[in-house]
């Protein structure tokens, strides 16, 4: 993913690190190690200059409803001229609800992790976080052993956010979102019974209350689990039908905390590419 695209859990008094092993993670591997995860900044100028547009972007208007993840969650409220039809479709789904898109291209779990912990989230206070992050941590063909680790570190990445989250936003609710089915080159679909793996696991991390997990993804697949056409643009950013499909699936969650959506909406104004200008 481009960086250009640019259960209620125990609150950590300062978050440096999360260890989840693997039996937490949802295996029945109940001796394997664990897996340590630490925040990590971007640093490439490009993503520097985001974080700052970002940081700003905190401090304006209203923010009711927060989304934060990479470029899947980026492309749907951005301001790049490629992605307006996107956008404009954001604005038709979110308007009066305040929404503001706090999504990075390329980020991993670790790396939306250094995000909200760098001051993305401090003073926003949103009633509710729509979070969705982890496929950029996945690598084609790794199996055996080396996905479990890899189950291990996405789960333990989005634990710690949501530690992250709710310390920072404790009335908020969040709606967390399983990793969505991929079949983009080079893997292809290989990697989906990886993150067959950890939605599983994510699952659990959920108490239905502060913490609502959803997972669309038997609308953007077949009953095989093969992506249905036009969900994508190419195997991993969705379409405006893709995006349409997520809306649906948030919008009795957004009405039944936020209400129905108000005649005027205080949302800062979308962010774009800094490298763009």
């Amino acid at each position: 993913m481009s960086a250009r695209d640019g259960n209620c859990l125990p609150v950590l008094a300062a978050l440096a690190l999360s260890t989840v092993p693997l039996a937490q993670a949802g295996s029945p591997a109940a001796e394997a190690p664990a897996v340590t995860i630490r925040p990590e900044p971007r640093t490439d100028r490009n993503s520097q200059a985001a974080h700052a547009q970002l940081l700003a972007k905190a401090k304006q208007g209203r923010i009711d409803l927060y989304f934060v993840g990479d470029s899947i969650t980026r492309r749907w409220g951005c301001s790049d001229p490629q992605y307006r039809d996107l956008y404009a479709h954001w604005r038709a789904q979110f308007f009066g609800w305040n929404a503001a898109n706090f999504g990075w291209g390329g980020d991993t779990v670790q790396n939306v992790l250094w995000r909200m912990e760098n001051g993305e989230l401090a003073g926003v206070h949103p009633r509710v976080i729509v979070l969705l992050a982890g496929t950029n941590n996945l690598k084609p063909g790794e199996v055996g052993e080396a996905a479990e680790r890899r189950v291990r570190e996405v789960v333990a990445g989005i634990r710690a956010l949501l530690e992250s989250l709710q310390r920072q936003a404790p009335a908020a609710t969040i709606v967390l979102m399983g990793l969505l089915p991929r079949n983009d080159p080079p893997a292809g679909d290989t990697l989906n019974p990886t993150i067959v793996r950890i939605n599983e696991a994510l699952a659990r991390l959920a108490d239905g209350r502060r913490v609502r997990y959803l997972n669309i993804n038997s609308r953007l697949t077949d009953p095989e689990g093969r992506l249905l056409p036009g969900m994508t643009v190419d195997g991993l950013h969705l379409s405006v039908k893709g995006y349409q499909v997520w809306a649906e699936a948030l919008k009795p969650i957004l009405t039944e905390v936020l209400g129905p959506p108000a005649d005027t909406d205080l949302a800062p104004p979308p962010t774009g590419d800094p490298g763009l200008r």
